[in-house]
């Protein structure tokens, strides 16, 4: 019984979440809790604690006597979060090198391709899925659950800028995805790192230069 309240809220919040992160609930939209209760079907209890736990992420403002605001995308705060990540990610490797069983570096020949080049959502899943698996497979916990939320909050970052989707080469990506798991797989920590810290850096350049032309960053 005290589990479904509980229960309730994450899924609340994480309904909430998933729409901010794909865009379908747009950076600089307007929220309020009834209309959003009233979507999901639940009181608004929830919505609002829900709220209150994504202004924490830094995906909302709460805006007093009027509702809430999906946090536009800055340009400063995106190179903050690139830059977090190019300093997470290659500790999360260099932790996989040494920690992380077989069974679990060759279940990352999973994403040694790509073939789905019909939708930009379908290869943002499969970049999102292929870095969450390199930072799960630190064995380090807290380090992976911060490295996925960068990570999907990355991906934000992404939708909000076609001009940055469209600038990507699936092809290159997947090669240097290819290089990165060479080197965990066998256990080069020192050159995986390396590798991971050049990947993201150049996402972060990709990325700011978009963002930096869109009508929709602050």
């Amino acid at each position: 019984m005290n589990d479904k309240p509980a229960s309730l809220r994450d899924n609340v919040y994480a309904a909430i979440r998933s729409e901010i992160l794909l865009c379908r609930l747009a950076p600089g939209e307007d929220m309020r809790e009834a209309d959003l209760a009233a979507r999901f079907e639940v009181s608004r209890q929830p919505v609002r604690e829900a709220l209150l736990r994504l202004e924490q992420e830094r995906l909302v403002t709460v805006l007093p006597r009027q509702g809430y605001r999906v946090n536009a995308v800055s340009v400063s705060d995106a190179r903050d979060l690139l830059r977090f990540r190019q300093a997470l990610e290659p500790a999360c490797v260099a932790e996989a090198c040494e920690a992380a069983s077989a069974e679990m570096l060759d279940g990352l020949d999973a994403f040694r391709s790509f073939t789905d080049d019909s939708e930009h959502d379908a290869f943002i899943a499969y970049n999102r899925d292929f870095h969450a698996a390199l930072a799960a497979a630190s064995g380090n916990r807290r380090m992976a659950r911060a490295a996925r939320e960068l990570i999907e909050q990355s991906d934000r970052l992404t939708r909000a800028s076609l001009s940055g989707i469209r600038g990507r080469d699936p092809a290159q990506l997947v090669a240097e995805h290819v290089a990165i798991i060479d080197a965990v797989q066998a256990r080069d920590a020192r050159t995986a790192a390396r590798l991971v810290r050049e990947h993201v850096a150049k996402a972060e350049k990709r990325i700011l230069a978009a963002l930096s032309r869109a009508a929709i960053v602050n």
